[in-house]
């Protein structure tokens, strides 16, 4: 397991694969501009899910700033098919039930008291409330979260790594830090 990246550091590169795609590079997503990395934990928890419907919603703001968003899962393609159809998704699904990625990165899982915690029950209850279930349980279910924007030469302008299995800055957070604000 590597040790955490902080803001001001390299990003590691990496190859990876998408349910649709195959050898995709973060260089080449960042050549563009800046890249929003959010690690997450399965497609099959409802947690996890609604983020993803959330990052869906507001996808408009990542493309109108000209920010890739990539989001690191541990799921297999097969299971990430199931759930979600490409026309359904407008960013990068990152394939990586190995948790390659998540070790490159210093994305370490937490304990028990980072699985039960006030917040992660509150983002369940919401999570099942609108209507997310949970599907096929893939990696290991104490992972957490972590966010990076990455800019361009993989500059990380920003890293966040979770406290609990639900600790992932707001959309609007990330897209105020992406502003500069």
């Amino acid at each position: 397991m590597k040790e955490r990246i902080a803001a001001g550091k390299t990003a590691p590169d990496f190859t990876y694969d998408t349910p649709w795609k195959k050898s995709q590079k973060l260089s080449d997503a960042t050549k563009s501009g800046k890249s929003v990395l959010m690690f997450l934990r399965y497609m099959g928890c409802p947690i996890c899910q609604m983020k993803i419907a959330e990052l869906r919603s507001n996808f408009e703001e990542f493309r109108k700033r000209k920010v890739n968003l990539l989001v690191v899962l541990q799921s297999t393609p097969e299971n990430i098919t199931k759930v979600v159809e490409k026309k359904d998704i407008p960013f990068e699904i990152v394939c990586d039930p190995k948790e390659k990625l998540f070790s490159l990165y210093g994305v370490k899982p937490g304990t028990i008291f980072g699985y039960i915690t006030p917040t992660t029950i509150v983002r369940a209850i919401q999570s099942t409330r609108r209507g997310f279930k949970h599907g096929t349980y893939e990696g290991n279910e104490k992972q957490l979260p972590a966010v990076f924007i990455v800019g361009p030469g993989r500059k990380v302008d920003y890293a966040y790594y979770g406290k609990n299995v639900a600790d992932v800055p707001a959309t609007k957070e990330l897209l105020a830090i992406i502003d500069g604000k």
